[in-house]
């Protein structure tokens, strides 16, 4: 091309480009009050803003992957832990983690019962923003360091003395164990693995599910159950369905009679998820 050829070129590239970005940056506002869940903020929320401002939360925390990284990133933890579950442990952290075992402990801010709500509300709204998946990564607690904590279900077996489901003919299309397998770790809200270890005696948020089915049976005949259940599929279907048919004991597990695990699994889990997850589940001995 000649100068006036080439001059030509980038002056209309340029306005392309111009037009185009301009077109997006439209495009994007129009957008942002639905993306950005605007109609919910409400003056709890605003209210909630102003306590995580005043307590300096960001300067351990995370929202959008943006802030401190000492601590984990809360942009989803009301999906991953629940209004119940972050109202105790805003009471009390150190009910649910020893700083020794987990070398951090989120010290006790003494926030009110209004601050603690309002607080919640706000990562709630964060919690329902639209982040087009970002951060990509489930809610870690504790870390992904513990010994154990990623062993999968045949491993876990083997560990047990039992014989591995991977002794058997496995297909990842068809197999509910394998099925299972892969919601426990990849099902976005929440992430089971987020909350439960299948490593003996890691406790997250939620008990470990090492030796699951050992411990239904023991809970089943136990007097003290309430619950529905007769067989160990039942007892882990129940507790994904109504986890606060039986609580686990421990202080950090419930309060006031109800589980601290979410309870919407029945409406964001199809019937057939349910049943790969309890196939999963139940082959914990």
């Amino acid at each position: 091309m000649n100068k006036r050829q080439t001059r030509s070129f980038a002056l209309i590239s340029t306005a392309i480009a111009a037009v185009v970005f301009l077109g997006m940056t439209v495009d994007s506002h129009r957008q942002f009050p639905k993306l950005t869940n605007a109609q919910q903020i409400t003056p709890e929320v605003t209210r909630g803003k102003d306590v995580w401002h005043e307590y300096n939360c960001i300067n351990c925390h995370t929202l959008f992957g943006e802030g401190a990284y000492y601590a984990p990133d809360l942009t989803k933890i009301t999906q991953q832990r629940g209004t119940p579950y972050l109202t105790a442990f805003l009471k009390d952290p150190s009910k649910f983690y020893d700083e020794q075992r987990h070398r951090r402990l989120m010290p006790n801010l003494k926030l009110n019962d209004e601050e603690i709500a309002a607080l919640i509300a706000f990562m709630d709204w964060v919690s329902k923003v639209d982040n087009q998946g970002w951060p990509p990564r489930p809610i870690l607690v504790t870390g992904t360091s513990i010994p154990g904590m990623d062993l999968t279900v045949a491993q876990q077996n083997v560990a047990g003395g039992n014989q591995p489901p991977a002794a058997r003919p496995v297909s990842g299309k068809e197999d509910p164990i394998a099925l299972g397998e892969a919601l426990f770790r990849t099902t976005a809200t929440p992430v089971c693995s987020a909350c439960h270890s299948i490593a003996p005696g890691v406790n997250l948020a939620g008990p470990t599910l090492a030796g699951l089915a050992a411990r239904a049976k023991q809970v089943i005949a136990s007097p003290d159950y309430k619950g529905k259940a007769k067989d160990v599929e039942g007892f882990i279907r129940e507790s994904i369905v109504t986890p606060s048919a039986y609580l686990h004991p421990g202080d950090m597990y419930s309060a006031n009679g109800m589980s601290f695990m979410p309870d919407t699994f029945a409406k964001s889990l199809t019937p057939e998820q349910i049943d790969q997850l309890v196939a999963y589940l139940a082959s914990f001995q």
